[in-house]
């Protein structure tokens, strides 16, 4: 029998597995057991695994090592850098960022982190460049401006580089500056290149940056097993069954636990925000409008329970890589849009039950990157995709594609019965016209103005007030459409009787909340009856007790 894989038996420095033991790591997944011990004989990697299954640390874990291992090294070394990671998006670097971090809990003196992927002022990163961290991590633009800028050198320093994420680099138009990055890398150092996706960008980058690897193409599917992730279609006759249909399911808690609600543009998250609004649905939008610090500190609040829903926009997913290209080589990018934006992509999102394509994906890989924001690790979900008649052909390219030589349907059809829901059909109607293309353009520029202010002029206060930023909220209602108070509640004759089993807590809970007073407050008129009831409010009591004299019913 062999012997269970762990990180013990890796030849770990013992700070490294203090470490990762109070992470909670039991033991390695595949693609670490895997990629560890090849990367520590200090072999070029070109690694596929599927989105959640620990890639991050699969190449951080040795990077981590190799620093330590220098650190202790017998021969005076200078600070320098020496390990460089290169993300696609501004996220995942923060993401990037703080697995490093936690990893290096227990050797934070002998190995040092950057991120200056943030959409910050250079001139505020070079003092922190200037220090010479051991790790930088950041987008291939911002580090090559920093290198052109000569606030970073890395001709006579680097020796780990990892591209992550290697399949987006060149999709969000990274394609030049990787290739310039080059001119300022020595002629020897490891590389690491992860991906989720094989493809022909990834082809391109592993003949730009690795020599001679070990190809890593583990044996799984590129989604997690039908046990773990469980992924519906449901058709849908019009864009109105979308809204009704998302509307039946969150307000009646047919969709427990967290959940993440993509769109295909900036435009719709906000139409979609709008409308779970007028029921008193609280959620916040997440787009490249937002600046860098909000987007993270939304991302961070999600994860840490403060919201159960979030509305992304996955833009990035809908241009072509010949665009972006395109316009990085000259033309300016969209007005307010962030180009290095991406939240379907690589970024940890933690305890999701729910991913909800209230959009399908326009490909693929957007589906994979999608679905697998849930599922992660060992935890289980569920991938909803909504689908009306004109994009069911789009639907079953993705299908096919995840099929492979599996004869069974990947997206099983979700068993719901329309009809069981008509009955809230009108109130849907009535949310969606309030919702106007007026009311969106207003709550746009509302949420963008709140956003830049929490963002730059309490960005000082914050960092002296740490504690403060958790009473930031992003899901409070925009209301720049007409809020109709009557939506808020579901009537129970309305719900269902084949879901009332499920709904019946939630009508009980704004039951409560509706007529149980805290046992300070009083009736406005100033009566308060013995035993906590309110005689003007039930008549019940008026028949049961005689009279009692005024002076005797009133509280003091």
């Amino acid at each position: 029998m062999e012997p269970q894989p762990s990180f013990a038996h890796m030849g770990l420095d013992g700070r490294l597995l203090q470490a990762i033991a109070e992470l909670g790591w039991a033991k390695p997944t595949l693609i670490q057991e895997k990629a560890i011990p090849l990367a520590l004989e200090g072999k070029d990697l070109l690694a596929r695994a599927r989105t959640g299954s620990g890639k991050t640390a699969a190449y951080a874990i040795p990077l981590i090592q190799h620093l330590l291992q220098v650190k202790m090294s017998p021969l005076v070394m200078e600070q320098a850098v020496r390990g460089l990671v290169l993300v696609p998006t501004k996220e995942l670097g923060q993401q990037v960022l703080q697995m490093i971090q936690q990893l290096t809990a227990y050797c934070t003196r002998d190995v040092r982190v950057a991120d200056v992927s943030g959409q910050v002022d250079m001139s505020a990163q070079r003092p922190i460049l200037m220090e010479k961290p051991d790790v930088v991590v950041g987008t291939p633009s911002r580090v090559l401006a920093h290198l052109q800028g000569h606030s970073l050198s890395l001709r006579h320093s680097l020796e780990v580089l990892v591209l992550d994420e290697a399949d987006l680099l060149f999709s969000f138009g990274f394609e030049e500056d990787l290739k310039n990055l080059l001119c300022h890398f020595p002629k020897i150092y490891q590389s690491f290149l992860m991906s989720a996706t094989f493809n022909e960008e990834v082809q391109a980058l592993k003949e730009l940056v690795l020599h001679n690897p070990v190809t890593l193409k583990l044996q799984e599917s590129q989604l997690p097993e039908a046990a773990q992730l469980c992924q519906y279609q449901i058709r849908c006759a019009g864009e109105e069954d979308k809204f009704l249909l998302l509307y039946a399911l969150l307000k009646l808690g047919l969709v427990p636990g967290k959940a993440i609600l993509f769109v295909n543009t900036v435009e719709r998250g906000y139409r979609l925000k709008l409308f779970l609004e007028q029921f008193s649905i609280p959620a916040c939008v997440l787009n490249s409008e937002l600046p860098v610090q909000s987007r993270c500190h939304i991302i961070s609040q999600f994860n840490r329970g403060f919201y159960d829903y979030i509305v992304a926009t996955d833009e990035q997913a809908l241009a072509e890589p010949a665009v972006r290209v395109k316009r990085r080589k000259g033309a300016k990018a969209e007005k307010g849009k962030d180009p290095e934006y991406g939240v379907a992509r690589g970024i940890d999102f933690q305890n999701v039950a729910t991913i909800i394509n209230f959009d399908p994906p326009p490909s693929v890989e957007s589906y994979i990157h999608r679905a697998g924001r849930t599922a992660r690790a060992d935890n289980p979900g569920t991938a909803l995709t909504f689908v009306t008649h004109p994009e069911c052909p789009l639907l079953a390219e993705i299908e096919e594609a995840l099929a492979g030589e599996n004869t069974e349907p990947v997206l099983r059809p979700y068993q719901f019965r329309m009809e069981e829901v008509e009955g809230l059909r009108y109130r849907c109607r009535d949310a969606m016209r309030s919702v106007t293309k007026q009311a969106i353009k207003e709550a746009r520029l509302r949420e963008i103005k709140e956003e830049l202010l929490n963002s730059e002029k309490l960005k000082t206060y914050f960092e002296d007030n740490p504690h403060d930023l958790r009473l930031l909220r992003h899901d409070r209602p925009l209301h720049p459409a007409i809020v109709k108070p009557h939506l808020r509640n579901v009537p129970e004759y309305l719900v269902p009787p084949t879901l009332r089993a499920i709904a019946q807590p939630l009508l009980n809970k704004r039951k409560q909340r509706k007529h149980l007073a805290p046992s300070s407050s009083r009736p406005r008129g100033g009566f308060q009856a013995p035993g906590g009831h309110n005689p003007l409010r039930s008549f019940q009591y008026m028949r049961r007790r005689p009279r009692r004299p005024a002076s005797e019913g009133k509280t003091s």
